[in-house]
Protein backbone atom coordinates (compact mmCIF):
# COMPACT_ATOMS: atom_id res chain seq x y z
CA UNK A 1 0.00 0.00 0.00
CA UNK A 2 1.46 3.27 -1.24
CA UNK A 3 0.03 4.76 1.64
CA UNK A 4 2.25 2.76 4.13
CA UNK A 5 4.93 3.86 2.42
CA UNK A 6 4.51 7.43 2.74
CA UNK A 7 4.02 6.84 6.18
CA UNK A 8 7.52 5.67 6.70
CA UNK A 9 8.82 8.49 5.21
CA UNK A 10 6.55 10.51 7.59
CA UNK A 11 8.34 8.67 10.45
CA UNK A 12 11.94 9.54 8.87
CA UNK A 13 11.12 13.01 8.39
CA UNK A 14 9.69 13.53 11.66
CA UNK A 15 12.60 11.86 13.73
CA UNK A 16 15.45 13.86 11.47
CA UNK A 17 12.87 16.99 12.51
CA UNK A 18 12.70 16.12 16.34
CA UNK A 19 16.65 15.49 16.35
CA UNK A 20 17.13 18.93 14.82
CA UNK A 21 14.95 20.63 17.68
CA UNK A 22 16.56 18.83 20.05
CA UNK A 23 19.62 20.15 18.99
CA UNK A 24 18.42 23.54 19.08
CA UNK A 25 17.16 23.02 22.80
CA UNK A 26 20.75 22.64 23.47
CA UNK A 27 22.97 24.69 21.56
CA UNK A 28 20.46 27.52 20.58
CA UNK A 29 21.75 27.40 17.38
CA UNK A 30 19.20 29.05 14.60
CA UNK A 31 20.02 27.02 11.55
CA UNK A 32 19.03 23.82 13.96
CA UNK A 33 15.15 25.21 14.21
CA UNK A 34 14.99 26.22 11.03
CA UNK A 35 16.26 22.37 10.16
CA UNK A 36 13.87 21.70 12.81
CA UNK A 37 10.79 23.35 11.08
CA UNK A 38 11.77 22.55 7.12
CA UNK A 39 11.80 18.73 8.37
CA UNK A 40 8.48 19.03 10.53
CA UNK A 41 6.88 20.98 7.36
CA UNK A 42 7.58 18.12 4.99
CA UNK A 43 7.02 15.46 7.39
CA UNK A 44 3.42 16.99 7.82
CA UNK A 45 2.72 17.04 3.80
CA UNK A 46 3.57 13.71 3.32
CA UNK A 47 1.89 12.40 6.40
CA UNK A 48 -1.68 14.39 4.87
CA UNK A 49 -0.33 12.85 1.28
CA UNK A 50 -0.47 9.44 3.38
CA UNK A 51 -3.81 10.02 5.50
CA UNK A 52 -5.78 11.07 1.91
CA UNK A 53 -4.38 8.14 -0.01
CA UNK A 54 -5.65 6.11 3.19
CA UNK A 55 -9.00 7.86 2.81
CA UNK A 56 -9.41 7.02 -0.93
CA UNK A 57 -8.72 3.28 -0.32
CA UNK A 58 -10.63 3.13 2.87
CA UNK A 59 -13.85 5.08 1.09
CA UNK A 60 -13.82 7.04 4.74
CA UNK A 61 -12.04 8.99 7.63
CA UNK A 62 -9.26 6.78 8.42
CA UNK A 63 -9.50 6.71 12.23
CA UNK A 64 -10.70 3.34 12.48
CA UNK A 65 -7.90 1.48 14.30
CA UNK A 66 -5.57 2.84 16.90
CA UNK A 67 -2.80 3.20 14.10
CA UNK A 68 -4.94 5.07 12.24
CA UNK A 69 -6.15 7.22 15.07
CA UNK A 70 -2.56 7.98 16.08
CA UNK A 71 -1.51 8.49 12.95
CA UNK A 72 -4.19 10.91 12.71
CA UNK A 73 -3.35 13.01 15.93
CA UNK A 74 0.20 12.94 14.98
CA UNK A 75 -0.34 14.81 12.17
CA UNK A 76 -2.77 17.60 13.56
CA UNK A 77 -0.40 18.19 16.18
CA UNK A 78 1.97 19.03 13.84
CA UNK A 79 -0.17 21.13 12.08
CA UNK A 80 -1.45 23.18 14.94
CA UNK A 81 2.06 23.24 15.83
CA UNK A 82 3.52 25.15 12.69
CA UNK A 83 0.35 27.27 12.39
CA UNK A 84 1.11 28.53 16.10
CA UNK A 85 4.63 29.41 14.83
CA UNK A 86 3.32 32.14 12.00
CA UNK A 87 1.65 33.67 15.13
CA UNK A 88 4.17 33.31 18.07
CA UNK A 89 8.18 33.20 17.81
CA UNK A 90 8.06 29.84 19.83
CA UNK A 91 10.71 27.90 17.93
CA UNK A 92 11.84 26.07 21.10
CA UNK A 93 8.06 24.88 21.25
CA UNK A 94 9.40 21.84 18.92
CA UNK A 95 11.39 20.31 21.01
CA UNK A 96 8.30 19.42 22.94
CA UNK A 97 6.17 18.93 19.77
CA UNK A 98 7.83 17.24 17.67
CA UNK A 99 9.26 14.36 20.32
CA UNK A 100 5.68 13.63 21.09
CA UNK A 101 4.49 13.53 17.16
CA UNK A 102 7.85 11.04 16.82
CA UNK A 103 6.27 8.88 19.53
CA UNK A 104 2.86 8.71 17.92
CA UNK A 105 3.76 7.85 15.03
CA UNK A 106 6.41 5.26 15.94
CA UNK A 107 3.71 3.60 17.90
CA UNK A 108 1.62 3.65 14.67
CA UNK A 109 4.54 1.94 12.94
CA UNK A 110 4.24 -0.79 15.01
CA UNK A 111 0.75 -1.35 14.56
CA UNK A 112 -1.18 -3.79 12.52
CA UNK A 113 -1.72 -1.25 9.44
CA UNK A 114 -4.45 -3.26 7.69
CA UNK A 115 -7.91 -0.99 6.90
CA UNK A 116 -10.88 -1.77 8.94
CA UNK A 117 -14.00 -1.91 7.39
CA UNK A 118 -16.43 0.67 8.27
CA UNK A 119 -19.73 -0.98 10.29
CA UNK A 120 -22.75 0.07 7.57
CA UNK A 121 -24.26 1.57 10.91
CA UNK A 122 -21.85 4.56 11.48
CA UNK A 123 -21.16 4.83 7.44
CA UNK A 124 -22.61 9.09 8.06
CA UNK A 125 -21.34 12.21 7.10
CA UNK A 126 -20.90 12.50 10.62
CA UNK A 127 -18.22 11.27 10.66
CA UNK A 128 -15.63 13.35 9.30
CA UNK A 129 -17.51 16.42 10.87
CA UNK A 130 -17.08 14.86 14.35
CA UNK A 131 -13.63 13.17 14.20
CA UNK A 132 -11.66 16.01 12.56
CA UNK A 133 -13.23 18.45 15.39
CA UNK A 134 -12.84 16.33 18.22
CA UNK A 135 -9.02 15.25 17.20
CA UNK A 136 -8.11 18.54 16.45
CA UNK A 137 -9.71 20.12 19.67
CA UNK A 138 -7.28 17.68 21.31
CA UNK A 139 -4.25 19.03 19.00
CA UNK A 140 -4.70 22.26 20.27
CA UNK A 141 -5.27 20.89 24.12
CA UNK A 142 -1.39 19.23 23.61
CA UNK A 143 0.04 22.65 22.93
CA UNK A 144 -1.74 23.95 25.56
CA UNK A 145 0.09 21.05 27.76
CA UNK A 146 3.20 21.72 26.28
CA UNK A 147 3.07 25.63 26.59
CA UNK A 148 2.22 24.66 30.40
CA UNK A 149 4.90 21.97 31.19
CA UNK A 150 7.47 25.18 29.31
CA UNK A 151 6.04 27.66 31.63
CA UNK A 152 6.91 25.32 34.84
CA UNK A 153 10.06 25.11 33.48
CA UNK A 154 10.70 28.69 32.91
CA UNK A 155 9.30 29.52 36.21
CA UNK A 156 11.51 27.24 38.04
CA UNK A 157 14.58 28.45 36.51
CA UNK A 158 13.38 32.60 36.91
CA UNK A 159 12.72 31.88 40.72
CA UNK A 160 16.60 30.02 41.05
CA UNK A 161 17.69 32.98 39.39
CA UNK A 162 19.06 30.78 36.57
CA UNK A 163 17.98 33.16 33.78
CA UNK A 164 21.22 32.31 31.48
CA UNK A 165 21.50 29.39 28.92
CA UNK A 166 17.82 27.50 28.69
CA UNK A 167 15.78 30.10 30.48
CA UNK A 168 17.36 32.89 27.69
CA UNK A 169 15.94 30.01 24.75
CA UNK A 170 12.36 29.69 26.49
CA UNK A 171 9.33 32.34 25.75
CA UNK A 172 8.67 34.67 28.59
CA UNK A 173 6.00 33.24 30.81
CA UNK A 174 3.43 36.14 29.57
CA UNK A 175 3.95 34.65 26.67
CA UNK A 176 2.94 30.93 27.58
CA UNK A 177 0.62 31.73 29.23
CA UNK A 178 -0.96 33.92 26.43
CA UNK A 179 -0.02 30.51 24.27
CA UNK A 180 -1.88 28.35 26.69
CA UNK A 181 -4.97 30.52 27.34
CA UNK A 182 -5.82 30.81 23.41
CA UNK A 183 -5.04 27.15 22.73
CA UNK A 184 -7.64 26.19 25.86
CA UNK A 185 -10.07 28.71 24.26
CA UNK A 186 -9.74 27.15 20.77
CA UNK A 187 -9.72 23.43 21.49
CA UNK A 188 -12.65 24.28 23.99
CA UNK A 189 -14.83 25.26 21.14
CA UNK A 190 -13.82 22.61 18.68
CA UNK A 191 -14.55 19.71 21.36
CA UNK A 192 -17.69 21.05 22.05
CA UNK A 193 -18.47 21.01 18.40
CA UNK A 194 -17.35 17.55 18.31
CA UNK A 195 -18.95 16.28 21.12
CA UNK A 196 -22.19 17.83 19.89
CA UNK A 197 -22.49 16.70 16.29
CA UNK A 198 -21.03 13.11 18.09
CA UNK A 199 -24.31 13.30 19.48
CA UNK A 200 -26.33 13.99 16.56
CA UNK A 201 -24.54 11.05 14.95
CA UNK A 202 -25.47 8.61 17.52
CA UNK A 203 -29.32 9.53 17.75
CA UNK A 204 -28.80 9.09 13.75
CA UNK A 205 -27.28 5.76 14.09
CA UNK A 206 -28.20 4.39 17.38
CA UNK A 207 -31.55 6.58 18.00
CA UNK A 208 -30.41 7.90 20.68
CA UNK A 209 -28.20 11.43 21.32
CA UNK A 210 -26.13 9.94 24.60
CA UNK A 211 -25.67 5.95 25.67
CA UNK A 212 -23.57 6.93 28.53
CA UNK A 213 -21.11 4.54 27.39
CA UNK A 214 -17.45 4.87 28.24
CA UNK A 215 -16.13 7.17 25.73
CA UNK A 216 -19.12 9.95 25.64
CA UNK A 217 -18.82 9.58 29.37
CA UNK A 218 -14.94 10.58 29.59
CA UNK A 219 -15.00 13.01 26.96
CA UNK A 220 -18.20 14.73 29.14
CA UNK A 221 -15.62 14.49 32.00
CA UNK A 222 -12.83 16.18 29.98
CA UNK A 223 -15.15 19.08 28.96
CA UNK A 224 -16.60 19.71 32.15
CA UNK A 225 -12.57 20.10 33.01
CA UNK A 226 -11.57 22.25 30.60
CA UNK A 227 -15.28 24.82 31.17
CA UNK A 228 -14.01 24.88 34.79
CA UNK A 229 -10.28 25.99 34.08
CA UNK A 230 -11.47 28.68 31.36
CA UNK A 231 -14.51 29.74 34.25
CA UNK A 232 -11.50 30.22 36.41
CA UNK A 233 -9.39 32.05 33.99
CA UNK A 234 -11.66 34.56 33.06
CA UNK A 235 -14.11 34.76 36.06
CA UNK A 236 -11.32 35.32 38.65
CA UNK A 237 -8.14 35.90 36.26
CA UNK A 238 -7.09 32.18 36.87
CA UNK A 239 -3.98 32.51 35.51
CA UNK A 240 -0.13 31.60 35.78
CA UNK A 241 1.56 28.57 37.53
CA UNK A 242 -2.25 27.27 38.18
CA UNK A 243 -3.68 27.44 34.86
CA UNK A 244 -0.49 25.53 33.70
CA UNK A 245 -0.97 22.95 35.76
CA UNK A 246 -4.91 22.21 35.25
CA UNK A 247 -3.66 22.49 31.34
CA UNK A 248 -1.32 19.06 31.73
CA UNK A 249 -3.87 17.62 33.95
CA UNK A 250 -6.72 18.14 31.82
CA UNK A 251 -4.83 16.81 28.51
CA UNK A 252 -4.13 13.54 30.84
CA UNK A 253 -7.90 12.87 30.62
CA UNK A 254 -7.53 13.73 26.88
CA UNK A 255 -5.03 10.65 26.49
CA UNK A 256 -6.78 8.68 28.98
CA UNK A 257 -10.16 9.04 26.81
CA UNK A 258 -8.35 9.11 23.52
CA UNK A 259 -5.92 6.13 24.31
CA UNK A 260 -7.22 4.78 27.74
CA UNK A 261 -10.71 4.32 27.20
CA UNK A 262 -10.07 2.74 23.35
CA UNK A 263 -7.58 0.27 24.99
CA UNK A 264 -8.87 -0.54 28.30
CA UNK A 265 -12.76 -0.29 27.92
CA UNK A 266 -15.64 -1.41 25.82
CA UNK A 267 -18.43 0.37 24.14
CA UNK A 268 -19.30 1.47 20.72
CA UNK A 269 -16.57 3.99 20.61
CA UNK A 270 -13.47 1.01 21.51
CA UNK A 271 -11.48 -0.71 18.90
CA UNK A 272 -11.96 -3.79 20.23
CA UNK A 273 -15.79 -3.38 20.18
CA UNK A 274 -15.49 -2.09 16.43
CA UNK A 275 -13.45 -5.50 15.43
CA UNK A 276 -16.53 -7.44 16.37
Amino acid sequence: MINVLFFEITVGLYAGGTLAYLGYLITSYPKAAWVGRLLLGGGFIVHCAALVLRYIEAGHVPVTSLHESLSFFACLLVGSFLLLRLYYAVEIMGAFVAPFALLLVIWAAVLPKEIIPLPALLKSWWLPIHVTFAFVGEAVFALACCAGVIYLIQERLLKSKRAAGLSRRLPSLEVLDEINYHALTIGFLLLTIGIVTGAAWAERAWGAYWRWDPKQNWSLATWLLYAILLHQRLAINWRGKKAAVMAIVGFGSVLFTFLGVNLLLHGPHTYAEWLR
